[in-house]
């Protein structure tokens, strides 16, 4: 087991949630799914070699985005596929921000995006920073060329 888990408390739909996201992630297992009666559910699930726990706890817990699931896509029609897919029914966001139709946030990020904002040149991860500023989607050939802009 992983020494740090992230849990997830849902207000309900846990079960729709681990199809919904089933249906997304080419990696996903559920290891363990345990109906508790009154509808509680708990679940440990796996997406992209990442362990999550998550537990039917009523309403009084919300999903806010404070906390997100980071996911890094190497491709923009990765980007296109998970950024679409997982706002079906949720809101698309600035910055490759997601929030799924229950209330889970996601980040939909190219690596060459971290790359980019912590280059050495200032001027050029600024610049970046403003194009990522002005996109819902992220769009890597535009960071490409903010980065590239002499």
């Amino acid at each position: 087991m992983q020494k740090a888990t992230p849990f997830l408390m849902f207000d309900k739909g846990l079960e729709e949630a681990l199809q919904f996201y089933s249906g997304i992630f080419k990696n996903m297992k559920i290891e363990n799914l345990t109906k508790l009666g009154g509808g509680m559910v708990s679940a440990s699930f796996v997406i992209e070699g990442q362990k999550f726990l998550a537990f039917t706890g009523g309403p009084h817990f919300q999903f806010t985005e404070a906390f997100s699931v980071y996911i890094s896509a190497e491709t923009q029609e990765e980007i296109d596929d998970l950024y679409e897919k997982l706002a079906s029914g949720g809101i698309k966001q600035p910055c490759g921000w997601v929030k799924d139709k229950f209330g889970l946030s996601w980040q939909i990020i190219p690596p060459i995006l971290e790359k980019y904002l912590y280059d050495k040149n200032q001027e050029k991860a600024q610049r970046v920073m403003q194009a990522m500023l002005q996109m819902h989607k992220i769009d890597i050939s535009k960071l490409q060329e903010a980065y590239d802009k002499n």
